[in-house]
């Protein structure tokens, strides 16, 4: 079971960030294109948001069952044992946050130009913080890039 959610985790990593990256594609064209905000964009912003909130619950899960999170006495020294018990999970949690209001925030938004810029904005930081706790191979030992 713990092998299965650790490979779904990794492949939906990766969809993420595809989604991501088109929906900040759409977002910047929109805004500085001065752009109607379509169905497609609308789906597409969507989608992100659904597959960041699918990644959020493999993790929580893995969480509670990884071999990787430690709670005993002493464990946060272990550099691996503290970035997936405290800073990965943290980190990530913020990230999700941050997408799901700024996809709120863009469904209130009453102009395209206003979606757009929302969407923009809180889908950048939450990519940036998410490359930047994603467990990647030169940065944590033993990490894999699937």
């Amino acid at each position: 079971m713990y092998n299965l959610l650790v490979h779904l985790h990794s492949v939906n990593r990766w969809i993420i960030l595809g989604l991501l990256m088109l929906a900040l594609f759409k977002a910047f064209t929109g805004w500085f294109g001065k752009q109607e905000f379509t169905e497609s964009d609308r789906k597409t912003v969507l989608f992100g948001l659904i597959s960041i909130h699918i990644q959020f619950l493999l993790g929580l899960w893995l969480y509670f069952i990884s071999p990787l999170v430690s709670f005993e006495e002493g464990s946060i020294k272990n550099e691996i044992y503290r970035f997936y018990t405290v800073e990965h999970f943290t980190i990530m949690i913020v990230a999700v946050i941050l997408i799901t209001v700024g996809f709120s925030l863009s469904k209130r938004a009453k102009e395209s130009l206003a979606k757009f810029k929302r969407i923009a904005i809180f889908y950048t930081i939450g990519l940036l913080i998410i490359l930047a706790s994603i467990p990647w191979p030169f940065r944590i030992p033993g990490a894999g890039w699937y």
